[in-house]
């Protein structure tokens, strides 16, 4: 479509030109709005999902890259589950950092692989729907309903049912870490083996916020996780799903993307650590237009 959309920009300003050379009048372009959506994307209405939902949750794309993360993290697992080439651990050491990392040995202990939950197993498709047609971004009250009942409403991310089969298969643990918290534990459980996941146990195969002292950072959870297993590979939709250091208060967009890609750990990614896509919400949805975009890009249309 792009590449007969480009065809009919040239083709309109070869006419264009022409029409200019024999000294008529001639108005703008006009595209058409199938045209349009595929330049800028179809605008949300009323009536619609945020454009973070639509893409996360309905579009191709989203499925796509999801499905297609989890077929390679699924193929990783398995082929250093099956030989056993792992000497260290996926968690970085205590008192280590993004910027000068340490990982610790694995020694003989069984292999494991740690996931975050939300929109990294579970796609919360029913508590994002309820929450933007009430017109709300986020509301913890909802979201507290959600976790004890979400079971059976909740979907499974594209495949994830398949890669956790594999990595089982192997040999491997599946262990998940995340943020809901352990006041709602049975929720949670219940969600996950409605969803396809499989069994998770709390404080076994599933930690939960709350489960220690330091709150929403999974630091310490990783770390208790750690001590009983080899972690092979992490995987999450935000940063804080590695290392929470990347959500640290004042780091500047711009600061928190260099820490997260600098040269230390930038072969983490796709090689033991998993980065889902998330367009919907958490801390990589910020940043105004001069934190976004670098002065040395700035462009405007010639008058």
């Amino acid at each position: 479509m792009i590449r007969g959309l480009a065809a009919s920009i040239a083709a309109l300003t070869l006419a264009l030109a022409s029409c200019a050379a024999q000294g008529q009048q001639v108005a703008a372009p006009v595209l058409s709005k199938d045209a349009l959506a595929t330049q800028i994307g179809e605008k949300p209405t009323s009536a619609s999902p945020p454009t973070g939902q639509q893409w996360l949750y309905g579009s191709a794309e989203g499925s796509i890259a999801s499905a297609q993360l989890y077929k390679a993290m699924a193929q990783y697992v398995r082929a250093k589950a099956l030989n056993r080439a792992i000497k260290s651990q996926t968690v970085l050491a205590d008192g280590s950092t993004p910027d000068a990392p340490r990982f610790e040995s694995c020694g003989s202990k069984p292999l494991a692989a740690v996931f975050d939950a939300d929109e990294t197993l579970l796609w919360n498709v029913g508590a994002m729907r309820y929450m933007a047609e009430q017109g709300k971004d986020f509301d913890p009250v909802i979201w507290n309903a959600w976790e004890k009942s979400g079971a059976g409403k909740a979907l499974a991310m594209p495949g994830a049912i398949d890669a956790l089969k594999i990595m089982r298969d192997a040999g491997v643990t599946i262990i998940a870490n995340t943020n809901r918290t352990a006041a709602n534990a049975k929720g949670t459980e219940d969600t996950l083996r409605m969803a396809g996941l499989g069994e998770f146990k709390h404080k076994d195969t599933l930690y939960l916020m709350g489960d220690d002292a330091t709150g929403s950072s999974k630091d310490g959870r990783r770390a208790a996780i750690a001590a009983k297993y080899c972690v092979i590979a992490l995987a999450g939709d935000q940063l804080g799903d590695f290392v929470q250091a990347f959500n640290a208060k004042g780091l500047s967009v711009a600061d928190r993307r260099k820490l997260a890609t600098n040269p230390a750990i930038a072969d983490m990614w796709g090689n033991g650590w998993f980065l889902f896509s998330n367009p919907v919400y958490g801390p990589s949805i910020r940043g105004g237009y001069d934190e976004i975009f670098t002065a040395d890009t700035k462009w405007e249309p010639a008058k």
